[in-house]
């Protein structure tokens, strides 16, 4: 290790994605202290503008089509801070890019702090958080984000971008549609001291009913969660996935009511534009015959069409080839788009 930071050659990476991918690094670094991104951009270790180092957070929005042909850079602090308490009614935070983000929302519930409650379980760190905005049950991170602390490569600088300059969208940042500009080091969250918990979203108040709680905490809202995503997601550490890998998709207003007037049963949801629709795309895959569907060991979960799953040993093209399938048959029966929640690595999304 020197200076905060270590240099690790042809690393393999099955353990270090979680669809489970053979494939292999040509270099790893990984930085415990972000003040050692300036010596690493200017010893050329974060590679150059043609091949920048791809940072790599906990593997799960991924998929390794291949093998990398650039330095990964792993962000490894693991410090989490109350930095300001002086808001009766708030409370901010910040940890650094390297925690889990399961660890963080627990921790927040232990410190009877809410807002993060219905992300809980979401595999991934806090750095990569803010990149793909990730949302589930009704909340995305991006509501909660005061300041994200980021290395820009093209100053060699750490600066502090506030909500607005991270430029949140559904799925998306700053930070997702230029991938190679700046390295998430760190993000501050403003937490409730007296939270009003979020329910709206299908199947969350009725498992809290099933829990027996009428009036929830915010512990006893990630509770929930933790037990419905159990229920309905394939668990990583058992068999290989990267949670939904398709986006749900938005279309105009117009066409959503066309499709439901030919499929009654389609869920349709805000998109936060009068304009636009949300599908959901696990039903549309479903509908198309995808769910439990299996070729060698690329699959398609049998609890939860939105997931692909590798049974042992698929490698990340088959994956790949798989998902393009599923959306060609999307396509040609509903006349919807769907695009891959993932990061793909070694090949491109094919138009």
């Amino acid at each position: 290790m020197t200076h905060g930071h270590r240099v690790l050659q042809r690393v393999p990476l099955r353990s270090l994605n979680t669809f489970g991918i053979d494939a292999c690094a040509p270099r790893l670094v990984e930085v415990d202290d972000a003040d050692a991104l300036p010596g690493l951009l200017a010893s050329g270790l974060l590679g150059d503008a043609a091949t920048p180092a791809m940072v790599l957070g906990g593997g799960s929005n991924l998929l390794f089509a291949g093998d990398p042909d650039r330095t990964l850079l792993r962000l490894c602090g693991q410090r989490i801070d109350i930095v300001d308490d002086s808001d009766p009614t708030q409370v901010r935070v910040r940890a650094e890019a390297g925690v889990e983000w399961h660890a963080l929302v627990m921790w927040s519930l232990a410190q009877g702090l809410g807002g993060l409650e219905n992300l809980a379980l979401i595999p991934g760190t806090v750095g990569a958080a803010p990149i793909q905005n990730i949302g589930a049950y009704g909340v995305e991170v991006g509501e909660r984000i005061v300041v994200v602390e980021a290395f820009n490569r093209d100053d060699g600088a750490l600066a502090r971008l506030d909500h607005d300059a991270c430029a949140f969208a559904y799925r998306d940042s700053r930070f997702k549609r230029a991938p190679d500009r700046e390295i998430v080091t760190a993000v501050e969250f403003a937490l409730s001291r007296h939270a009003q918990p979020r329910l709206g979203y299908a199947g969350l108040g009725e498992e809290l009913a099933a829990m027996g709680i009428t009036t929830p905490s915010p512990t006893d809202v990630g509770e929930a969660v933790i037990r419905l995503r159990r229920r309905k997601l394939p668990d990583p550490a058992r068999i290989g996935n990267a949670g939904s890998f398709f986006k749900n998709p938005l279309v105009a207003t117009a066409q959503a009511q066309a499709l439901l007037a030919d499929h009654p049963d389609l869920p349709l949801y805000p998109a936060g534009d009068p304009g636009r629709r949300k599908l959901s795309a696990a039903w549309l895959i479903e509908a198309c015959g995808w769910k439990g569907h299996r070729d060698g060991d690329a699959g398609v979960s049998a609890g939860h069409a939105l997931v692909l799953v590798n049974h042992g040993d698929a490698s990340g093209l088959q994956l790949l080839e798989l998902a393009v399938r599923i959306r060609d048959s999307v396509r040609a029966r509903f006349g919807v788009a769907l695009e891959p929640e993932p990061r793909i690595v070694g090949a491109a999304w094919p138009a």
